[in-house]
């Protein structure tokens, strides 16, 4: 049976969005990517859902790219072996094609809008975009509050670490488990969940769908990054490729670092983040901090740690009516769409790609 796993090319951060979009569009990735527009209500979630279980019936792996606005909405649809996919590309991560026709494509849902209706309806649909815009500036605020708490703790957690054992632990992973040479493939890069509407959202089921052998790395202030880092460096120098899933807060660092030729996935779990599945091993990386420098300091990360969490609720209640701004966007448009119209030029796309099988 077909691997389905579902990913982010998106996510809030308090750096504010952050965008693996031009990463997963790259030409030299697909034989065919369609490039959705349309506003609010014109249906490409619905479009890219149809299309993604249509492949799973034809016995496909797919891959479901969420929207980390709202993730029950889809930001794109993967089917890896005919390297086709569909994307949003609508702001805030705006996908222009850079071969049309010969690589990638526009697919017009806009042209379905009745204009004159929606015309008349421009004070509501101009009211309900800007409330939108304004509350993900009210979360993006908040959220970049946290992320100072999160990182000035991280710092003061890191000084107690211990680096020569966090080295000898990663080496010891490396020797057991990357053994043998992989494929030579290219790397993935997607971010494992997000912030959202609905709070914290993680797909730990992704891992554990590649996966069979995952290390949970307990890590509360962000230790594990150099260790993913070495472990990267060490499957890519044996031509192992990876699904690289960055920490939205820190894009440059690995958060989660999957080896599905291997079966071997690494995550972290902390609160927030905390991955409750089965596990191989479990690294402590919080114990490899010495107990001396917590004790000093364990006033001053708890109050970083209260401080991140009331930011974060903020900044949670802002995406919240980031959200609901949307849905009622999309209500005002929603009557004034040709569904039937949507509906034909789907499955016209479908006959096209089920044409690449």
């Amino acid at each position: 049976m077909a691997i389905t796993t579902h990913f982010f090319l998106g996510a809030n951060s308090g750096q504010g969005f952050q965008n693996l979009f031009p990463r997963f569009c790259a030409p030299e990735n697909h034989y065919d990517l369609l490039v959705l527009k349309g506003g609010p209500g014109a249906g490409k979630s619905t479009m890219m859902r149809a299309i993604g279980q249509a492949m799973e019936k034809k016995g496909e792996q797919v891959e479901y790219l969420y929207c980390s606005g709202d993730p029950s909405s889809l930001d794109g649809v993967h089917i890896p072996r005919i390297r086709t996919a569909v994307v949003d590309g609508t702001a805030p991560h705006v996908v222009e094609p850079q071969y049309p026709a010969a690589v990638d494509r526009y697919v017009n849902l806009g042209q379905f809008y009745d204009v004159a209706a929606a015309k008349a309806a421009r004070r509501d649909i101009v009211h309900y975009a800007q409330a939108g815009s304004a509350a993900y500036q009210r979360a993006y605020r908040a959220l970049g509050a946290a992320r100072q708490m999160d990182d000035s703790a991280a710092v003061l957690a890191a000084e107690g670490l211990d680096r020569e054992k966090l080295l000898r632990r990663t080496d010891g992973i490396i020797g057991r488990e990357l053994r043998g040479k992989g494929s030579g493939g290219r790397d993935a890069y997607r971010f494992l969940g997000s912030l959202t509407c609905r709070g914290p959202v993680w797909r730990f089921d992704s891992v554990q769908a590649l996966c069979p052998k995952i290390y949970q790395l307990q890590d509360a202030y962000g230790l594990a990054a150099p260790m993913l880092q070495r472990l990267h460096a060490a499957a890519s120098a044996r031509g192992f490729s990876a699904v690289v899933c960055p920490d939205p807060e820190h894009a440059e660092r690995i958060q989660h670092l999957l080896l599905p030729e291997l079966g071997l996935g690494f995550v972290t779990s902390r609160e927030g983040m905390a991955y409750t599945g089965p596990a191989y091993r479990r690294v402590r990386m919080d114990a490899m901090v010495s107990a001396s420098h917590y004790k000093r300091f364990k006033a001053r990360l708890r109050f970083s740690a209260r401080v991140s969490n009331a930011l974060r609720e903020e900044g949670l209640e802002a995406l919240q009516e980031a959200k609901a701004a949307h849905d009622q966007l999309e209500a005002v448009y929603h009557p004034h769409v040709d569904f039937a119209g949507v509906q034909q030029l789907a499955e016209e796309e479908l006959t096209r790609i089920e044409s690449y099988l």
